[in-house]
């Protein structure tokens, strides 16, 4: 078996090099032997890397176990929660691309020959992910699984339930007892946030498109299952490096495929859209905005997972899994059974004997929540370059709705015009300039979202923004609105009390003005001055590409 890690263990020349592993205690045996980075993510800020520590050494024991030697290797990873409603939001999506290339730079630099990726939330999934396609080296994800469900007012509720609350709050529904049991109930312990948000997404997908072990999405974090996971993903890692089985033999357009299949079933976060845009770049596969909608046309959504519904992962991993939703979809052919996974096994061989077991939470194919899938993909004069929506988390009678343009220039503006009450039933609530360049770093508007959701809104009012939703967020939450309104968008041109249509079914946004308007506002338009200047963000403002495609840096 040829190995990478030759270059820095093998021969006289690499003296040198060996003397600094033998500095740090490793043997002659171990370095003989496959040098497998166990990239973990685990820190003290994070609740969902909380745990990655003990992990990371299930991870090392399976290595250990298939005969190669494990290497520790450290990640950053942001919490969205904690960032969320500050400065810091602008941080989390460009740190995707900062973990990316951290990993392709320890990889690279050290010649390991195999990668176990250990993230767990939002950004740290994709920016390993990405980073493993990128090199092309064998690699496999183990996530640190979803945090259990919480509890507040007899019912299980997770974090999605804590942001309405605070909405209920400032509406004067709930007092300040309320809001501290909320608090004190809704996050039980460490793992991913409970419901379908965007860290559970792509999780599960990870297992859909083939670079996670089964299990990988769902196993709660405090499994023992978990661990068992951990320790086959490290024997899993040995068998790809010896087979020669690489990030790109298994992530290729057939299995990013089933990715998106597998998306519109579970009713995935709309975060999903940027970050498989962000990795079929990485692998080299074309995919653009209007396969998402042709997916979610073929693929009926089978869960409604919260915020869409009461459900949370642990219920979806009772009923059977990502591998039950799959084996759903393949008795209608909506999958590609024969794409390769890290099993070693294709798809097909994976999902034999796999079934729902509690309608509950998976329904079947036959019986589904709709016959088009969780996420839609809208177009317009409003969005000429496309945006966003989680389908099914909007309420029926807000698929269609026109209403009066409420501007904001900012997150901060919006949520002080909703605590202070200043929006109204029927009203479109517009926040500009979060996109990737303008914000910079497309702040998630889950604040925005939930007040109106615990203000009883969420079912009058819509939300469109070039900033993007967090997994959390339900309602008629329209996001990623290209091109952004600091690239010169029609987003920029709106004004107080225009007009605007939202046709989901229809798949476009409107809005109400005439062309010969658009072009006067356009004449007279003057962009503001960047609010970052300096530092790493700003770098990024001047790099990064559109969300169409997946706010990559150029």
């Amino acid at each position: 078996m040829s190995l990478r890690s030759n270059n820095v263990t093998q021969g006289p020349e690499r003296a040198p090099n060996r003397s600094l592993f033998y500095a740090m205690g490793y043997t002659k045996e171990e370095l003989d032997r496959p040098l497998i980075g166990v990239v973990s993510a685990y820190s003290e800020i994070v609740p969902g890397h909380f745990h990655l520590d003990k992990l990371a050494q299930a991870v090392k024991a399976g290595v250990e176990m298939a005969g190669g030697t494990p290497i520790l290797i450290p990640s950053i990873g942001v919490c969205d929660g904690i960032a969320m409603g500050h400065i810091g939001m602008k941080y989390s999506l460009a740190s995707r691309e900062l973990i990316a290339d951290s990993v392709e730079t320890m990889a690279m630099a050290h010649q390991l020959d195999g990668l176990v990726l250990i993230p767990n939330c939002d950004k740290i999934v994709p920016g390993m992910v990405m980073a493993a396609v990128r090199m092309d080296i064998p690699a496999i994800v183990c996530s640190g699984g979803p945090m259990l469900a919480g509890t507040y007012d007899g019912q299980s509720v997770s974090l999605s339930k804590m942001f309405e609350a605070v909405g209920a709050y400032k509406a004067g529904m709930i007092d300040d007892q309320k809001l501290c049991e909320c608090e004190q109930g809704c996050c039980p312990g460490c793992g991913s946030c409970a419901g379908m948000y965007t860290a559970n997404s792509m999780n599960c997908l990870c297992e859909a498109i083939g670079i996670a072990l089964p299990g990988n999405g769902t196993v709660p974090a405090v499994s023992s299952k978990r661990t068992q996971l951990a320790k086959h993903a490290g024997m899993a890692v040995m068998e790809l490096v010896k087979n020669n089985i690489t990030a790109r033999k298994i992530i290729n357009q057939t299995s990013i495929e089933n990715a998106l299949a597998c998306d519109m079933a579970l009713g995935c976060s709309s975060n999903s859209v940027l970050h498989l845009l962000a990795i079929a770049k990485e692998a080299g596969v074309t995919l653009n905005l209007k396969l998402f909608n042709e997916m979610s046309a073929r693929v009926p959504n089978l869960c409604h997972l919260a915020p869409a519904g009461p459900t949370h992962i642990e219920d979806l991993n009772a009923a059977g899994g990502v591998q039950a939703v799959l084996a759903e979809l393949n008795k209608k052919s909506l999958i590609h059974t024969e794409a390769l996974t890290v099993t070693g096994k294709t798809v097909g061989e994976n999902i034999q004997g796999a079934h729902i077991l509690d309608t509950g939470s998976i329904r079947p194919i036959e019986n589904p929540y709709s016959e088009t899938g969780g996420l839609q993909i809208l177009w317009g004069n409003l969005a000429p370059d496309g945006c966003v929506v989680k389908r099914s988390a909007v309420a029926p009678e807000m698929l269609v709705h026109t209403g009066p343009a409420r501007v904001y220039n900012s997150e901060e503006e919006a949520i002080a015009a909703i605590y202070g009450g200043s929006i109204n039933p029927g009203d479109v609530v517009v926040i500009r300039y979060e996109g990737p360049k303008g914000g910079p770093g497309m702040r998630e508007m889950l604040n925005p979202t939930s007040a109106l959701a615990g203000m009883k809104l969420d079912k009058s009012v819509a939300l469109i923004t070039d900033g993007r939703f967090s997994g959390a967020s339900r309602g008629a939450s329209i996001g990623h609105v290209c091109p952004e309104a600091a690239a010169g968008g029609t987003i920029a041109l709106v004004q107080e009390g225009d007009s605007i249509t939202i046709d989901i079914p229809a798949a476009s946004v409107t809005l109400n003005v005439s062309q010969a308007e658009l072009e006067r506002r356009k004449a007279a338009y003057k962009a503001p001055e960047p609010n970052i200047t300096k530092g790493w963000l700003a770098r990024y403002a001047r790099a990064v590409s559109g969300a169409n495609e997946g706010a990559v840096m150029k």
